[in-house]
Parts: C-alpha cells; structure tokens; sequence
C-alpha cells in the first residue's frame, strides 16, 4: 500500500476516486456532454433565475452540475472556477462501493456472501466475538456489520482496519444498521488484498480513466471536481454502462440503489450499499450519496437527472441543509420544467 493509501486510511477519507491517480486525459465519448447552441437556449430558459438565487439565497453552497439525459444543463461555480477540487466528505462512500461493484464483476471477488476472514485470515484471531466471522463483504457495504457504533453524526474518525475489526460487536451480522465510518479502511483492505495492488493502481484503472475524472486532491481529506461527482452519478443512472461497455455489473448498480435496510442516522433514510436510497414512489427510486455539510450527488431515473453539489464543510452547513433544499426545490423544478420542453 502506498504512504498516501495508508494517510488516507488514518484519516478516514479513503475512497477509491479520490486516491492518486495521472491527470485522466478526456477523450473519447465522455457520457456526459454539452449542449447544442440550440439546447443551451433552452437549458437558460429553464434555469433562468438561477445563478442569482444561488449567490443570494444558498450561501453555503459552492458548486452545481446538472446533467439532464446526459447533457449538462445547469453549472455554476461560486469561484468561478468548474476544475476547482471540493471535499467530498462521505459521499466518497459511494466511489467506494462502485469499486466493490467493479471488482466483483471482474472476478476479484466471488462474491458479496464472502466471509471476511475468509479475504482477511490474519484479523480471526484479532475479534474473540464468534459473531465477527460471520460478518460479510454485504454487511460491510450495507453498514450492518454489528459493531457497537454511538455516531448518530457520523463524523467518528475511521483508523485503522486491523483496530476497527476488533471493537466489540454490540448486534449479530446483518441484524442492525449503525452508520459506520471504520468500515471504509476494511472494505478498502479487502479490496486492496483481493486485487492484489495498491488501492491507488485499481482505483486508476477500474474507474478514474475509463470516467475520464480528473486526479483529486487529499491532503485535506478527500476533494474532487463536482463535475466528477456527477459523472459517478451519472454511471449508476445508466446501470453501470460508460461509453458502451458495462463498468459495473447492473445488477449490482440495482441492488446497491434499492433499500437493503431502512437506515437512520445521520441521513434517516433507506440504505443500499452506501448509497442512500430516496423514499419515492417510483418503479426505479432516485438515491444519492451523501456527504457531511451538503455533498451531494442525487440522481432521479423518473427525468433522467443527475445533481451533483458541493458545501461548505461546516457544522452550521450541516445544520442548515442548504443543499438539499436547493436539490428538491429550485433545481429539480427546473429540471423538469426542461423536461418537458418539446425541444429537449
């Protein structure tokens, strides 16, 4: 494991996007595109209003893009500045998931019932609980491992795998959900054991080249471009597939986007494999990564939709909500709004 792998694991902030990767060339057809002159008329139509009402009325967001089947229909950028690298906080969770999909689809992995010891034999003897070797790679993304975790927040500091594998279990495997930031360093230990390189070198190849992304930052904590963020979510919109070829198995994406189990804390809403799971009443439920302070990256399969912004990372950010409110209210009404234009 590389020295900035094992930082990022002290930190908590491992997720597979965000570790170091070359400058991912942007090349070829990149899922996400802009629009025609003729589109872009309407796309200001739609959105007309809306730089204004993001300076004045939601301070604490930072940056937004829209991607509308497929099409970028509404970016701004507080700074000005659309390659400028935001921090991701936990939606980072997702990224990691995505890599978990990857790898099981290319035979790394057998599959998500797999004991963990069974990857990981040198952590049996580090939980005496007979509990813990029932614990699954499924429990682990699905964030019912059964530790004894008191962070409604969820802002607990991960540390290392090898600790975090041996805190008391408080439930049996699978039983309860408890929002758990020291299953991140684990499951990213698996899958560094699984593919047999540094987290780094698979994260480059599994997912920031073929999305194109740009290298993140994570000397503090993890950033990276909103831009990016919605190309993730614009990969699990089309059910895994990027430029024609299936990235991540879909029935994965299906099962990683529907509720697994009713979640909570801090987010209270139904859980998939770390990402959340919207409660609508649709045949295919929006869902969304969530990340501290107002990271978000919300997709709605009902428009075709993908939203994706970054906050300020603050507890009062946190407090205020600010990018939720934007997602639900001004955006998603101006998405549909140019939905249902005859012209998109």
């Amino acid at each position: 494991m590389t020295c900035l792998a094992r930082q990022a694991l002290r930190t908590g902030s491992l997720a597979l996007l965000m570790l170091p990767a070359l400058l991912a060339p942007l090349h070829g057809w990149a899922q996400v595109r802009d629009p025609s002159p003729a589109e872009q008329a309407l796309d200001a139509a739609a959105f007309q209003g809306m730089d204004a009402a993001m300076a004045e009325q939601f301070p604490d967001v930072k940056s937004v893009v829209a991607v509308l089947g497929g099409r970028r229909v509404y970016t701004w950028h507080r700074d000005g500045n659309p390659d400028t690298l935001h921090d991701v906080q936990s939606a980072a969770k997702s990224a990691l998931s995505t890599l978990v999909g990857i790898a099981l689809g290319q035979g790394r992995l057998a599959s998500l019932d797999q004991p963990v010891v069974a990857l990981m034999p040198e952590w049996a003897a580090l939980n005496p609980d007979p509990r813990a070797a029932a614990i699954t790679l499924r429990h682990l993304l699905t964030m019912t491992a059964g530790f004894a975790v008191d962070d409604a927040a969820g802002t607990a500091p991960a540390g290392r795998p090898q600790d975090a594998w041996a805190r008391p279990l408080g439930s049996a495997p699978g039983q309860t959900f408890a929002y758990d930031n020291a299953l991140v360093p684990m499951l990213a230990a698996v899958l560094e054991k699984a593919c047999g390189m540094p987290l780094a070198d698979y994260a480059r190849q599994a997912l920031v080249t073929p999305l194109a992304m740009r290298e993140p930052s994570y000397r503090r904590g993890v950033q990276m471009r909103t831009e990016d963020m919605a190309r993730l979510g614009q990969l699990f919109l089309q059910k895994g597939v990027w430029d024609g070829r299936q990235l991540v198995p879909e029935a994965f994406v299906i099962d990683a986007t529907r509720p697994q189990n009713a979640g909570g804390p801090p987010v209270s809403m139904p859980y998939g494999y770390m990402w959340w799971v919207l409660r609508t009443e649709t045949p295919r439920r929006g869902f969304m990564a969530s990340g501290y302070g107002g990271q978000l990256i919300w997709v709605y399969p009902p428009l075709d939709l993908v939203i994706a912004v970054s906050s300020t990372v603050s507890a009062e950010s946190q407090r205020r909500g600010q990018a939720v409110q934007l997602v639900r209210t001004r955006l998603f009404a101006a998405a549909r709004k140019r939905s249902e234009d005859t012209g998109r």
